[in-house]
C-alpha cells in the first residue's frame, strides 16, 4: 500500500479515536444537551466539570499519549517503543513509590536534576502548569501504591 493510501486510513482513525474520547465530554441525550430537569445548564454543555478529578485525570491521558508513552508505554510500565534504547529504562509509572510532588518536579525539571536518568527530558518549558497537574492526576489514577 502507497504512502499516500496509508494517509486517509491513519487520519480516519485518529479522527474516530479523538471522536471517541470527546464523547466523554459532551452530552449524551436531549435532557443533558438542554439542562437537567431544574432547568440549570450543565457548565459548558460538559458531563465532567473542567475542575474535577475525572476531568483532569482524562486530560492528563491526553498529555500521557502525547509525551511520555513512546519511552514509558501505553501502560506507563516504563516498556515504550524507545525504552530499549536508554539504560537506565523508563521507570514503571505504574509501580512508583514516589508522591505527587516528586511527579511533577522530574516532568518539570527532568531526570537529571533529581539524580535519576539524564534521559527524562524537562518538560516546564513545553507543558502549562494545568498540563503538569493534569499529568500528575493521570499518574496518580494508574498509580498501584496510591501515595501521596
Amino acid at each position: 500500500m502507497s504512502g499516500a493510501r496509508r494517509r486517509p486510513v491513519a487520519l480516519t482513525a485518529l479522527g474516530l479515536a479523538l471522536g471517541a474520547a470527546l464523547s466523554v465530554l459532551a452530552p449524551v441525550d436531549a435532557q443533558a444537551a438542554t439542562g437537567a430537569a431544574d432547568g440549570k445548564l450543565p457548565p459548558q454543555g460538559a458531563l465532567l466539570p473542567k475542575d474535577s478529578v475525572d476531568a483532569a485525570t482524562f486530560r492528563g491521558g491526553l498529555v500521557f499519549a502525547n509525551y511520555c508513552v513512546t519511552c514509558h508505554g501505553i501502560n506507563a510500565d516504563g516498556n515504550g517503543r524507545a525504552a530499549r534504547l536508554y539504560n537506565p529504562r523508563p521507570a514503571n509509572l505504574r509501580m512508583s513509590d514516589k508522591n505527587d510532588a516528586y511527579f511533577a518536579l522530574i516532568i518539570r525539571k527532568g531526570g537529571a536534576a533529581l539524580g535519576r536518568s539524564e534521559f527524562m527530558p524537562t518538560w516546564e518549558a513545553e507543558l502549562t502548569n494545568e498540563q503538569i497537574s493534569d499529568l500528575v492526576a493521570y499518574l496518580r489514577s494508574i498509580n498501584q501504591h496510591k501515595a501521596n
